[in-house]
């Protein structure tokens, strides 16, 4: 068999498997510079990063969430009409002024105290009362308030429940611990009517020629005729306590309380009786609307009473089946009524439309 001897003339060997063979006195081949900066990136980075960390501060970008002014956690105690707006009063010292369309405008107030009640004498004048006994008042719409300095306190307790304005800046405040103070320059003094005593006043009626009407704990109805110089204690037909007071005129006025209670006088207070409106639910407001020539009351599970001007046909039932709210104000504002206390609305008389929900 032929061969193809070893020097065959143009055939080139090959290595498949290792380096040719070096000639003799050469030099090995240099390693490339370029992975240097490869071994240096890792380091570079984590100095970098530790660097930012110490010295670089990080800026907000775009601008802060604002709460909405009418939140769904505010309760709100006092209300009041002011124009064609309504104030409504509660919560960490909140002032609200609202709309027909649900506009909500928060007034700034020195306080962070639970408002309970708010009164408004004209355009301008305004009071408000609450926890500890603060007690603000404003004479320019709302736009500063102001707290009143001096006002008298028990070293009891100093909880004001309710406020009622008339003709004139006077104002009487009802409270814990026998608290009956009165203002005659809209809310910026005040002084006792009464002296301390161990019972809480919730509300009182101002009818006008120094007759004053208060109502209180237990069942207590106080009378007086001069300003509250004196007073008459009138005895009542339940022992369940009152919380507030209304009259239409002189002698027409209701008086609700707890436990579904509803007392009538037609004599301006001197004698009362019990009215069965057929429910148990606590009452805590009632109202004289004129313009309706009606009696409207709020209270506890979403709980309405309403009457005819004497006071002697009586209906009740709930603001929505679905809302179970209590409400410890109630105003009439034409065709609506406005409620407050867990929440805030309106109502038509058959449709309930809370507000900030």
């Amino acid at each position: 068999m032929d061969r193809f001897p070893d020097n065959v003339s143009g055939c080139a060997p090959t290595y498949p498997f290792a380096a040719p063979p070096r000639a003799a006195g050469a030099h090995a081949p240099r390693r490339s510079l370029s992975r240097a900066p490869v071994a240096i990136l890792p380091w570079a980075i984590i100095g970098g990063l530790l660097w930012a960390g110490l010295f670089i501060k990080p800026q907000p970008v775009g601008s802060t969430v604002q709460p909405p002014v009418l939140e769904q956690r505010d309760h709100f105690y006092g209300l009041a009409l002011a124009g064609d707006k309504v104030w409504v009063a509660g919560s960490n010292g909140k002032i609200l002024a609202l709309g027909r369309d649900g506009h909500a405008e928060r007034f700034p107030t020195p306080t962070d105290r639970t408002l309970q009640d708010i009164a408004v004498w004209d355009a301008s004048h305004a009071v408000a009362v609450g926890n500890d006994g603060v007690i603000l008042f404003t004479a320019d719409a709302g736009r500063t308030w102001t707290a009143a300095a001096d006002v008298p306190r028990s070293e009891v307790a100093n909880k004001l429940n309710r406020v009622r304005v008339a003709d004139g800046g006077v104002a009487v405040a009802t409270g814990e611990m026998g608290a009956l103070l009165m203002s005659r320059d809209h809310g910026r003094t005040w002084a006792r009517l009464r002296d301390e005593e161990d019972v809480a006043w919730n509300d009182a009626a101002l009818l006008g020629d120094g007759r004053i009407r208060v109502v209180g704990e237990f069942g207590r109805i106080l009378v007086s005729d001069d300003d509250g110089a004196s007073w008459t204690e009138v005895e009542a037909p339940v022992p369940s306590s009152l919380m507030a007071v209304a009259f239409r005129d002189a002698d027409v006025g209701v008086a609700v309380g707890l436990e579904g209670v509803v007392l009538v006088t037609r004599d301006g207070g001197r004698e009362w009786s019990q009215v069965d409106v057929g429910v148990h639910d606590h009452l805590f407001d009632i109202a004289w609307d004129s313009a309706g020539s009606r009696w409207i009351g709020a209270g506890s599970l979403g709980r309405w009473v309403r009457a005819d001007a004497d006071a002697a046909t009586w209906s009740t039932g709930r603001l929505d089946a679905r809302d179970l709210s209590w409400h410890t104000r109630v105003v009439p504002s034409g065709e609506l009524t406005w409620f407050a206390g867990a929440n805030v609305g309106r109502w038509d008389g058959s449709r309930w439309t809370p507000l900030g929900n």
